[in-house]
């Protein structure tokens, strides 16, 4: 790690504001970034909530020069068990070296309390950079910024479920439902981000099926030349 800098993890969920916190902290120069710490469901080899393919976020990580150091945890599990596997996780990372855990939250007072709680004592400070922006504002400036990004999951109940697949770009924007957050804060969509600024190339992905599962709508996204499977 750089002398003088701290080094930092980017909680990567594989998503828009997380690949946008990596590229903020790059930016801002606050931080050495040295990994993308990112929650693995062992059941499905994907990453939790999104549903995107551990070949996905190992191609990201590739193409952003950073290794993917994943948090594996069972289907189902219990919160604490993904804490113990979490904090596993931030043991390790804090004896090699690493001082702060960059988070992209935007405005979810629980969620960034919780996280504070969390990593209170463990000798690792949360950083939220992309905190307490504007979203409509913030969601402008990734797109100008070149960010691009599909949407890989919706939740059906708050938004319509053939979103999923969908490019997150301005055309959807100005389809969202007032009531939704631009940057789906709120757990109405989640991404993942296959463009921008802070990776090295494109990811060269293409559509699978899309499927509904635990009230879910799922949109899969695979690497060209793959093979489709579970």
């Amino acid at each position: 790690m750089t002398r003088g800098l701290p080094g930092a993890l980017i909680s990567w969920s594989s998503g828009k504001d997380s690949a946008w916190a990596l590229y903020e902290t790059r930016r801002r120069g606050t931080a050495e970034v040295v990994g993308l710490l990112t929650t693995v469901t062992i059941d499905y080899g994907r990453v939790s909530m999104h549903g995107v393919r551990e070949e996905v976020l190992a191609a990201q990580a590739e193409s952003t020069g950073l290794p993917s150091i994943p948090v594996r945890i069972p289907a189902g599990c219990t919160n604490a068990d993904y804490e113990d596997a979490f904090l596993t996780a931030v043991a390790a990372a804090r004896d090699g070296g690493v001082e702060q855990i960059v988070f992209g939250d935007l405005f979810l007072e629980d969620i960034r309390e919780y996280r504070e709680r969390l990593l209170s004592g463990s000798g690792i400070v949360p950083v939220f950079p992309l905190w307490g922006r504007d979203t409509g504002g913030l969601a402008r400036e990734m797109l100008d910024g070149g960010l691009r990004a599909t949407v890989v999951c919706v939740d059906p109940e708050r938004l319509s479920a053939g979103t999923a697949g969908r490019e997150w770009d301005v055309s959807l924007l100005a389809d969202l439902p007032a009531s939704v957050d631009p940057c789906g804060e709120n757990g109405e969509f989640h991404t993942c981000a296959t463009d921008g600024p802070m990776f090295g190339a494109p990811l060269p992905l293409r559509r699978g099926e899309t499927v509904t599962r635990d009230g879910f709508v799922f949109a899969d996204l695979l690497l060209e030349g793959s093979t489709p499977e579970a």
